[in-house]
């Protein structure tokens, strides 16, 4: 049984406690906030990879819903970045109803974020790849209107350093989300010609006078680390491939581009 039917199924045998719990147990009518169960830092087993599921989907939503409210007010294309993502993803009616109810509590000025942070952190042992994954999902709901608001961005840096994801990661990721708006409009790479070579940079984070070697190591690094397998194995949900493949979609474009015009 998936993570989803579990907690459909009220059989919580990986006990999602914690903000998260209470944060989906009240979305979906159900206590979870049965207590946090632990396994040794680094280790997932299936019940536990359940458990991680259920809080990056718990986190991903609720802390959309908090960013888009931080300018004071959530626009319409905030909300239609958050419906984008659900469709992606292919949610039944019932998960995207539990999307929209958790994107909605993150609005509430009840939302204890740095608790949801630091729980996150925890369930996802902290993984980086999973983390980096969050933080780009989350970057690119701010960007759903065409820029970074500044009170955006300074929330933004306040959940990574909760995270413990560095800052300067976290400003490189940026200028990867903002090439991809550039490209595509919304986050997506959508030009069948590919992004353009300044995008496409960009979006594998080198400078255009890396070397040759310097722009494969970039590429391969990028891929392994949005590997859709691999994310599902340390605890993605795998309602989320489906964006984790695009990202990995708009790697290999960026790279074919400069590949081109390099003529390597």
């Amino acid at each position: 049984m998936s993570w989803w039917g579990k907690v459909l199924g009220g059989a919580f045998g990986f006990m999602l406690g914690g903000p998260l719990g209470a944060l989906l147990g009240a979305v979906v009518g159900h206590n979870l906030d049965l207590g946090i169960a632990r396994l040794p830092e680094g280790e997932v087993d299936e019940g536990e990879k359940e458990r991680v599921q259920a809080a990056f989907f718990t986190a991903t939503f609720s802390v959309m819903g908090h960013i888009a409210k931080a300018d004071g007010r959530v626009s319409e294309d905030e909300i239609d970045m958050a419906r984008a993502v659900m469709r992606q993803m292919e949610l039944d009616d019932a998960m995207r109803r539990t999307a929209i109810d958790l994107f909605t509590q993150g609005k509430s000025a009840e939302f204890q974020l740095d608790a949801v942070l630091e729980q996150f952190r925890r369930e996802c042992h902290r993984r980086r790849t999973l983390i980096r994954l969050f933080i780009e999902i989350q970057l690119q709901a701010a960007y759903a209107d065409g820029r970074l608001d500044p009170v955006e961005d300074r929330l933004l840096r306040h959940i990574c350093r909760k995270l413990h994801f560095p800052q300067s990661e976290y400003e490189r990721l940026e200028e990867m989300i903002r090439a991809e708006i550039h490209q595509g409009g919304a986050g997506r790479a959508t030009a069948r010609e590919g992004p353009k070579l300044p995008d496409a940079y960009a979006l594998l984070n080198v400078d255009p006078g890396a070397s040759d070697q310097e722009v494969k190591r970039a590429y391969r690094r990028l891929l392994s680390q949005h590997h859709p397998d691999k994310l599902v194995a340390k605890g993605l949900p795998e309602e989320m491939m489906k964006v984790a493949a695009q990202k990995t979609h708009e790697i290999r474009q960026a790279y074919e581009r400069i590949k081109k015009e390099r003529g390597f």
